[in-house]
């Protein structure tokens, strides 16, 4: 990710640019671990500290704010998503449909079997729509009531809803990144797919048997009838429940499946909601407005359902906006000032076998993930940075584009500051460092992959017509 250094500046040293890293890791950490505190200062300073050090190399200001200005840029289709997402789900809680989604959730699945069949719901609605953002939106937000409902550990659920998620985006031929990651590596898309299909199927059946020992963990919270009788019976007394209230998932997931951007098809399921709303919940243009900026108040005088319903709204997303946009002005001023690439460079050089190159790759991607924030950028970074060390190791590019896409895009919500972890801690309502732990799946692909590198298995090597064929360029950010 080489990008040009301006006359008067010249490239970053290592340790110049681990100085920024480091700044950013130990600030974000002691805020949030040590003090509890968000992370969204410290990482203003870890922005100083890299400024600082880009014009210790000659950068000058304008480059640094250019910089600042293009990471903002990147995260723009991302923040208006976050904001379609927060009166999606404040419209669809007064129209009904959460609630519907909620009851029905409840009367068929129990506590039993409901962790694996969350994960299964997700992979199958993210394999259909190739979205996770899309499916923890929509499937995702109804699957976190009913494991309330049923009294599960949030976390633990968010985490189910996040496993199923990430295994279809990165196996759908319809997800962005699943397209992305093998035309930068230069392989072509059904290769990648049949080639991720080892290291992912492992992933997912492990994942499957750690959610089913959890599931007859918490089997004994079948006898908890009573409170879920409360619940149904307080839904049904509020809201109107039936069958129709499910037509603006159907929407959404319908011209998802036929690539209808996010931002127009998020919006079809605003628009489908809200007439719903007015047509059978009684809702007002005014009760609408309010539930799409400052999200749905619930006041049915039952804790349990105003905890599950009180939530949504433009408003909600401010904060993990706020965050996106200081996480992206690091990431901008690191990709701009050439400091990643020396990172990645020294990372680079201590790939001796085949096994370390894909280590490096995978290292790499969770580490961009990390600093450029975004799960796109850091897609880019680890093909493009490792391309050309594959095929001079005789590597063909599918082996390349499974690592980048088992690291990069599964552990892009395991990080806060990250824009696909500030969204998925907004939309589920649970920290991320808390459900963390139980997305199995999420963790569970990069070590997969590195276990394969290492052991050399379902490893292809490059056929000799490959080996002239260019690298694609990467699609210019939306």
């Amino acid at each position: 990710m080489k990008t040009t250094i301006p006359a008067g500046a010249r490239a970053p040293h290592f340790w110049e640019a681990l100085i920024s890293l480091v700044s950013l890791v130990i600030g974000i950490g002691l805020s949030i671990v040590v003090y509890g505190l968000d992370p969204h200062i410290p990482m203003l300073m870890g922005v100083f500290v890299a400024s600082l050090v880009a014009m210790r190399c000659g950068f000058s200001w304008q480059n640094i704010q250019n910089g600042m200005v293009r990471g903002i840029t990147n995260s723009l289709p991302a923040i208006i998503i976050l904001i379609l997402v927060g009166i999606l789900i404040g419209v669809w809680i007064i129209a009904g449909v959460v609630p519907t989604l909620i009851y029905y959730g409840l009367q068929v699945l129990s506590p039993t079997i409901f962790l694996p069949a969350t994960v299964i719901i997700c992979a199958m609605t993210s394999l259909a729509t190739g979205t996770s953002w899309g499916t923890t939106g929509t499937v995702g937000v109804a699957l976190m009531g009913v494991g309330a409902g049923l009294g599960l550990p949030l976390p633990l659920v968010a985490g189910a809803v996040l496993s199923g998620a990430y295994f279809g985006d990165k196996m759908s031929p319809l997800s962005d990144t699943t397209n992305m990651a093998p035309a930068l590596a230069g392989t072509d898309l059904f290769t990648h797919i049949r080639h991720m299909s080892y290291t992912t199927g492992v992933s997912i059946v492990l994942t499957l048997i750690i959610e089913t020992v959890l599931g007859f963990q918490y089997g004994g919270n079948e006898g908890n009838i009573e409170r879920i009788q409360t619940i149904l019976a307080v839904l049904d007394e509020n809201f109107t429940i039936n069958i129709v209230m499910v037509l603006p998932p159907l929407v959404v997931m319908f011209v998802s499946y036929k690539k209808v951007p996010a931002i127009p098809g998020i919006t079809l399921g605003v628009l489908a909601a809200a007439l719903i709303a007015i047509g059978l919940q009684g809702a007002t243009y005014e009760d609408l407005l309010n539930v799409a900026f400052g999200g749905f108040g619930a006041d049915t005088g039952n804790e349990d359902v105003d905890a599950l319903l009180s939530r949504g709204g433009m408003d909600s997303m401010m904060y993990t906006i706020s965050l996106v946009t200081v996480a992206m002005m690091f990431g901008g001023v690191m990709e701009r000032t050439n400091q990643l690439k020396a990172i990645a460079d020294k990372v680079l050089s201590l790939a001796k076998s085949t096994g370390s190159l894909i280590v490096s790759t995978v290292l790499t991607c969770i580490g961009a993930n990390m600093i450029l924030c975004d799960q796109y950028m850091s897609i880019v970074m680890g093909a493009r940075t490792y391309a050309q060390a594959y095929r001079d190791r005789g590597l063909a590019p599918e082996n390349l584009s499974r690592a980048v896409e088992d690291s990069a895009t599964v552990t892009a919500n395991l990080v806060p500051w990250n824009s696909g972890g500030a969204y998925q801690a907004a939309t589920l309502g649970v920290a991320t460092i808390a459900y963390a732990p139980f997305a199995f799946f999420c963790w569970l692909s990069p070590l997969v992959t590195i276990l394969f590198g290492v052991m050399g298995w379902t490893i292809n090597p490059l056929d000799k017509g490959e080996e002239e064929t260019p690298v694609a360029a990467p699609a210019p950010a939306e």
